[in-house]
Formats: structure tokens, sequence, C-alpha cells
């Protein structure tokens, strides 16, 4: 006998939690985070308001789960590319190839967050916060790189090594994703070739 649950929405309260951040985080890259209105979100996640406000009970709730979620899946990502490299010189290839990929693949919009920090101009909110506790977790472990590759300054080299990511995000997104690219491969084999 089949039974039609009257409340459909408290059965799929889990997949519709994730629904919410899947749908936020394709917007918020898409269109900006401001822009993109709870009224909005509600609709293209196809929920209840009362169940989005259950689940995350403001927006920048869900912003910070939506930094987050980032944070987690690019060092998920980062750390299997070095355990899977066969050496630190080989990881920070990959972790150039993969930065290059992004910059050439189709809906490209830039650093998820970078976009989110000019959103949030106080250096003090939690979401800038949370953009600057991944961003030391990057470079400490591009540091950490360089340090096992005997690099001679590798905290020099890691800071190197952001400004030119942070470039070609930036400059592949608002310019030619191509020279970006190009740019950012020529300044990390500099950063390279400084190790004797």
């Amino acid at each position: 006998m089949t039974v039609v649950d009257e409340h459909p929405t408290s059965q799929r309260a889990p997949w519709a939690k994730k629904k919410i951040l899947e749908t936020a985080t394709e917007l918020f890259y898409d269109e900006g985070i401001r822009l993109v209105g709870v009224d909005r979100l509600i609709g293209e996640s196809h929920v209840t308001k009362a169940t989005f406000y259950k689940h995350y009970r403001s927006k920048d709730n869900l912003v910070i789960a939506y930094v987050t979620g980032q944070h987690l899946e690019d060092k998920e990502y980062i750390e299997t590319l070095i355990r899977e490299s066969s050496g630190p010189r080989e990881a920070l290839n990959a972790i150039v190839a993969r930065d290059v990929a992004h910059l050439m693949g189709s809906g490209f919009r830039g650093s998820h967050f970078l976009n989110a920090a000019s959103e949030y101009p106080d250096p003090e909110h939690p979401i800038r916060q949370l953009i600057s506790a991944h961003r030391d977790w990057f470079s400490s472990t591009i540091e950490s790189l360089l340090g096992e590759l005997g690099h001679p300054l590798p905290g020099e080299g890691a800071d190197d090594f952001m400004v030119a990511h942070d470039g070609a995000m930036a400059g592949g997104y608002a310019g030619d994703p191509i020279a970006a690219s190009g740019a950012l491969q020529r300044s990390v084999a500099r950063i390279l070739d400084e190790i004797v």
C-alpha cells in the first residue's frame, strides 16, 4: 500500500539542507553573494521558507557554510594531489595544473574566496575570518612543499606563489584566461628555479 505523506518536507529535511547549499554554491559563484536573496535561494532550492530557516537561520549562516564547504573541498583535493604525487615538486606542479584547468573551464568566474572577500569588506567579519583561515592553510601548504624542496626562503616563495595564484584567478576572469594561465606557470617555474 502506498502512503502519500502530506508533509513531505519533513522527510526531505536532510536532502533539503544539502539542496539549499548546492543551490547557494552555484548561485553565489555565478552571480555574487549579495545579489542572491533568500527568496531566490528558497525558490530555486524548492524548499519552504520554514525549511530554509530551520537549517540555516540566516543568509550569513548559509554563506559561512558555503565558504567552509569550498575550503574543505579545496583542502581534500590538494591533500589528495600531494599524497598521490611522487614528491613536493610534482605536487606543486599538480596544484598549478589544477589551477590552469579551473581557469580554462567553462563557467570560470574567478576564485570563490577572492569573490567572497570582495563582498565582505570588514576583515573582522566571520566570513572574512574563514577566508583568511583558508588562505593561511593554503599558503602554509605551499611553504611546506617549498621547504621540503630546499627553497632558501620558503615563506617568501609561498608569498610569491599566492600572489601569482591570486593574480591568475582575477586576471583570468577579468581578462584572458590563457594569458593568466601562462603567467601563473612562468611565475611558479621561477619560484622553483630559486631552488639550488
